[in-house]
């Protein structure tokens, strides 16, 4: 699982700069959480594009993860990039006053929703594309919010598994409390990533690599020696999750249907 730092940083920069351009902007702009994933994806915005292009939302509800607020200032102080702070706690103290619930779940999701919402309104506001934070290990198991964290314009991290990540933010020289930090969404206090997941990435990525970058069937990864109960619970993960990852079906009527027969746009100057 061990990558070319440098190669992944070039090849992810380029990537930034030419499907910017291909979707007719010239700047980004992402939310900071002051944790691993975003930190490195600004870090490589700015290579890209340089700190004039690149705009942080800094997005905390009351103060569940003031360290990772305080992180996210560094960052933004570090890179020169233009930032702004945004509490989203009356919405969502608003909502919740009128829907009240107690599942935490619930809490996070409309809390990921929220920041999304606000990130796609400055979008269109400063006229700059969405970048998408989420990683591989979370798109696999589907450890993210549909139209919250999910949702982007383009996603440059998307093929790295966590572990992948810090290697490749230990290469940019990210600060090293980030880099050391316990992952956390900041969506309710003291939550953390692997608590909620049940595995350490280091393990659950292992696992997630024989399965899907190998394609090792499930009793060779478990002869391995990874245990079979965490294999088998990953698997069920990654099948109940299918739908977060693609479009919505669409039901095909006509000849040219979106999503199925009308793909790209190349026809219309023909």
């Amino acid at each position: 699982m061990k990558i070319n730092a440098c190669l992944v940083a070039k090849v992810l920069t380029n990537f930034i700069r030419e499907e910017i351009h291909k979707a007719g902007f010239d700047r980004v702009i992402l939310g900071l959480s002051g944790g691993l994933d975003s930190t490195v994806c600004a870090y490589l915005a700015v290579q890209a594009l340089g700190s004039g292009k690149v705009l942080g939302l800094v997005m905390p509800y009351k103060d569940f993860d003031a360290e990772g607020v305080g992180h996210a200032e560094k960052v933004a102080g570090i890179l020169k990039i233009k930032w702004q702070k945004i509490d989203i706690s009356p919405q969502i103290d608003a909502y919740f006053s009128a829907f009240p619930t107690e599942s935490p779940l619930l809490k996070g999701n409309k809390i990921a929703r929220e920041r999304m919402s606000i990130l796609y309104d400055f979008s269109a506001r400063e006229k700059a594309i969405i970048l998408g934070t989420s990683n591989k290990t979370e798109l696999l198991i589907g450890y993210g919010t549909i139209h919250g964290d999910m949702a982007c314009g383009i996603n440059p991290m998307g093929d790295l598994y966590k572990t992948q990540v810090r290697e490749l933010g230990r290469y940019l020289k990210i600060p090293e409390e980030i880099l050391t930090k316990k992952p956390t969404a900041g969506l309710w206090p003291s939550q953390a990533d692997e608590e909620e997941i049940g595995l350490a990435y280091e393990e659950l990525d292992s696992i997630l690599y024989c399965l899907v970058d190998l394609r090792q069937p499930v009793e060779e990864v478990i002869r391995a020696g990874l245990e079979e109960s965490k294999v088998r619970r990953i698997i069920e993960m990654i099948k109940k999750s299918e739908f977060k990852r693609k479009m919505p079906p669409i039901a095909k009527i006509s000849n040219r249907t979106v999503g199925h027969d009308f793909l790209y746009p190349y026809d219309w100057d023909k």
